[in-house]
């Protein structure tokens, strides 16, 4: 039987629906090709340690297609229960044909207005979306302190980002990559001008990962923690409520 798709109300923009409207189709093999595969190593990698922290119920929020969600049902067993939530219909769309995701359930919806009563989840996963969030300090914290609310007490937020390395050179060599590459490659292989265009100008402006963990303390978290990935150009950020 497949997953059903719960929707729920919308208010995000819907230049951003569009955009990611536009590159679903070849969402996975574009992230594929710009990190040379090691997408799919760190999804692994931020699976992995999501998954300690056990617990019934997961949320992997800005699903996508459920690249992620497919780590977390391998590690998950069969007591637990996964969520998988979106604000794009063909994405979700595409993570519902999936056929290692029958038992996920899918949801439509804004993660700044999330449709779950107050600690619901045990663990919530974000990958790759986080910049994406970001067009000012304080939507980025309303977004937070939303899965601060749904998180039950000890929880684990779980984000895996794009990140600036700490060695100036690799940041700089980073952004060249980011600024002359991703737009041209993006746009080839999707056929979007618009969608990663945009997407590349989110990856350079975003925190780095001292100063995200800084933030998620702001926002009420504890215990914050990240581990840099290769050379420091993505990081895994864990934090507790």
């Amino acid at each position: 039987m497949s997953s059903p798709i719960l929707f729920t109300v919308m208010t995000v923009r819907k230049g951003l629906i569009r955009i990611f409207s536009e590159v679903a189709p070849t969402y996975e093999t574009v992230n594929h090709v710009l990190t040379f595969g090691l997408d799919v190593v760190w999804r692994k990698k931020a699976a992995r340690q999501g998954a300690r922290f056990k617990g019934k119920l997961w949320l992997d929020a800005c699903s996508g297609t459920g690249e992620t969600s497919r780590e977390l049902i391998r590690l998950s067993g069969s007591e637990r229960q996964i969520v998988a939530l979106d604000f794009t219909p063909s994405m979700l769309t595409r993570a519902k044909g999936r056929s290692d995701l029958k038992k996920v359930l899918f949801v439509l919806g804004d993660v700044r207005f999330l449709p779950f009563p107050d600690e619901s989840f045990d663990l919530i996963t974000v990958s790759f979306a986080m910049r994406n969030l970001n067009p000012r300090r304080k939507i980025l914290m309303d977004h937070l302190k939303e899965f601060f609310r749904v998180l039950k007490p000890s929880g684990i937020f779980l984000n895996l980002e794009t990140s600036q390395p700490s060695n100036p050179f690799i940041r700089q060599l980073f952004h060249l990559y980011i600024n002359f590459l991703v737009s041209p490659i993006g746009k080839m292989i999707s056929g979007s001008l618009s969608g990663y265009a945009y997407l590349s100008k989110t990856i350079p402006r975003f925190y780095s990962a001292p100063l995200f963990q800084i933030i998620l303390l702001e926002a009420g978290f504890r215990r914050v923690e990240y581990r840099y990935l290769f050379l420091g150009i993505s990081a895994i950020h864990t934090a507790q409520k």
